[in-house]
């Protein structure tokens, strides 16, 4: 048998754990048809572990409105926050810094998203998750001071 094609695909970031079929879910996936229901319970169930996590999703929705989804890795952005214990980036990266992690942090960080990003090697990806850090006011130290 074939493999199916999707008739549309929906790219959307979750909260793992803890969607409901309304907004943001309900507005994107309910004019296709799918069973909003039946994606919420598989959903929650494979993202129980990340509750309140936010989880860029990728749902592929078939013609007999059934559907398979992906789960990516939660956005460099929101490692790199949680990692620096800061609510929020700086509004002005090069001017105000907001927090601070270690080289080994940003590592960690590069490790979890490897999957994800475009880099060679664990090297190139640390070096992009620095940058990252480095564009939300958050510097990046060579140890835990």
């Amino acid at each position: 048998m074939a493999e199916k094609k999707p008739t549309k695909v929906v790219k959307i970031n979750l909260p793992g754990g803890t969607v409901t079929a309304g907004p943001p879910l309900g507005s994107s996936l309910g004019p296709t048809g799918v069973n909003l229901g039946a994606f919420v319970k598989q959903f929650n169930e494979a993202t129980a572990n990340q509750k309140g996590v936010i989880i860029p999703t990728i749902i592929n929705i078939y013609a007999d409105r059934s559907f398979s989804f992906t789960l990516k890795t939660p956005p460099a952005a929101y490692l790199i926050k949680k990692a620096a214990g800061v609510s929020k980036a700086s509004g002005k990266p090069n001017k105000e810094k907001v927090g601070s992690i270690t080289k080994a942090q940003a590592r960690e960080i590069a490790q979890q998203k490897m999957a994800d990003l475009t880099a060679n090697d664990l090297d190139a990806a640390t070096t992009m998750i620095e940058g990252s850090a480095k564009s939300m006011g958050i510097t990046v130290v060579d140890e835990a001071n």
